[in-house]
């Protein structure tokens, strides 16, 4: 039997709820059609936003939601995307798929759509192909309020009341599609563009992100920093950044092979799922390096991208990375979203790529059809984290899983305390083949309720739109309290919610 053991008596640190956000990109079906279908679509929407995906996504408490890019983003333009969409400027989407892309969804449409949401705004802008004057035209255009070209292009536009840019990306991905650059030269654009990400509205200052490291890029995150915070007379201590943003994909092959989504054997389950735990070091390698410019913990590390990428689905245009969701994604998503938690004093926001029809989604749609995947239930499950006090807990002979060079933990878990004082647990069991007595033990409290959930199947379970609910999120009866916590049983290839009081 395990023993999950709960300290609730030990504030580890704030959960922050932009640990949870999600990624749109111009790429696929993820804006077109997942996203945005216009105002004159017979699929019903709201100012041009799918109703459905929509409601689907509120109730997952989404935090924040990061545009338009990804890739795209350093081949945005952003004037391209306002005013009339019958006059708006057609572009070749060079990085996905080669198609037209008609900026019919742009910068209104964004803020709309996070409107609609209820969530936070975090953009980015272009470095690999832009100027300096037009990303600090786009800033004034969407949060300065008083007397100015850009101020009054907005509100000729249609809109009044300036927004609030919540986050603020200077490029991505600059080490690669983002320009191809040195970390020291990306590094001296990073103090030269930020300089004009200004802050129009002082009571509210938009948080600025550095193009960080690609997986273990440790020279990357080294050079950007030393650059950056390399000031005569000692000032400068925050590198004038917010947060430093890390990319990391989990592939069960390699890039030229990536596997299926979907049709896979032991193996691959345990590789994918190993690869999955790697994000727990690369933060810690990427921390290290952070505590010698930041001791304090200042800036965040920003998970920007993050998820599985497999083959996209036979038939389907390469371009656009549309790929299926099973029970392997649902425990890749639970295993690195307690791997966040449990480092919250240094990851501050994280960005699962993407939120609809590309790579690891939530959502899938097809025409007016839309389904919620494995990887959904688990945002679900893991929500109530958000904002809460993460609490130690440890696992003991729990032992491990998997196969030759691919063994992991059994299980793996975070917990935390809630403002009503409730204590949430999610655990996952990573076992492909073999359920798991537990007993969770609490140091002082004596639980009076509990209510718990899980999702579980075969590992290679998935979500169609013949059958949506195949693999879905249900009550878990199957617990018992005791005097000191509870004990039940979590079944293989599962995600176990637990809700104590």
């Amino acid at each position: 039997m395990a023993k999950l053991y709960i300290n609730e008596k030990k504030d580890m640190g704030y959960i922050n709820p932009e640990i949870y956000g999600h990624f749109s990109e111009h790429l696929g079906r993820c804006i077109y059609e997942g996203l945005f279908v216009g105002e004159n679509s017979e699929i019903p929407n709201k100012n041009g936003m799918r109703t459905d995906v929509v409601e689907a996504l509120k109730a997952l408490s989404i935090p924040v939601l990061r545009w338009p890019g990804g890739c795209f983003a350093d081949e945005y333009h952003w004037m391209d995307g306002i005013g009339p969409k019958e006059d708006r400027k057609k572009m070749v989407n060079t990085h996905w798929g080669g198609v037209t892309e008609d900026n019919s969804f742009g910068t209104h449409e964004f803020f709309e759509l996070c409107e609609q949401l209820g969530c936070k705004t975090y953009i980015n802008g272009n470095v690999g192909s832009g100027t300096v004057k037009e990303m600090s035209e786009w800033v004034e255009y969407m949060t300065f309020d008083g007397v100015s070209p850009m101020a009054e292009l907005r509100r000729k536009n249609g809109r009044k009341e300036p927004w609030k840019v919540d986050y603020f990306g200077i490029g991505n991905e600059n080490w690669g599609c983002g320009g191809n650059m040195t970390p020291e030269y990306y590094a001296n654009l990073y103090r030269r563009y930020q300089t004009y990400v200004r802050h129009y509205q002082k009571a509210a200052p938009i948080r600025k992100i550095c193009g960080g490291p690609n997986s273990g890029d440790v020279n990357w995150t080294r050079k950007v920093l030393e650059t950056c915070f390399a000031e005569p007379g000692g000032k400068n201590a925050g590198g004038f950044m917010d947060g430093l943003s890390l990319h990391y994909y989990v592939v069960a092959g390699n890039w030229e092979h990536k596997g299926s989504a979907a049709e896979f054997g032991r193996e691959d389950w345990y590789r994918t799922l190993h690869k999955a735990l790697y994000m727990e070091e690369l933060i810690q390698r990427h921390g290290a390096i952070l505590d010698q410019y930041d001791p304090d913990r200042r800036i965040g590390l920003i998970v920007d991208e993050w998820g599985d990428w497999f083959d996209v689905e036979i038939g389907t245009n390469p371009g656009f990375l549309y790929q299926q969701n099973t029970m392997r994604d649902a425990l890749v998503a639970a295993v690195s979203l307690n791997i966040f938690n449990r480092h919250c004093d240094r990851v501050k926001m994280a960005c699962i790529a993407q939120m609809v029809n590309v790579l690891q989604s939530v959502i899938l749609t097809e025409g007016e059809k839309m389904l919620k995947t494995p990887t959904y239930h688990v945002f679900h499950m893991y929500k109530k984290h958000q904002g809460a006090r993460l609490v130690e807990s440890s696992l003991s002979g729990e032992g491990t899983a998997g196969v030759e060079d691919y063994r992991v933990p059994a299980l793996q878990e975070s917990v935390s305390l809630q403002a009503d004082g409730s204590i949430l647990v999610t655990l996952a069991n990573l076992s492909a083949e073999d359920a798991c007595p537990v007993e969770l033990l609490l140091t002082e409290r004596k639980p009076e309720t509990v209510k718990a959930s899980i999702l579980t199947n075969e590992m290679q379970a998935h979500n169609t739109f013949e059958e949506p609910d195949k693999v879905r999120e249900e009550a878990f009866h199957d617990v018992a309290l005791t005097d000191r916590g509870v004990n039940f049983t979590i079944p293989a290839c599962s995600v176990v919610s637990l809700e104590i009081r």
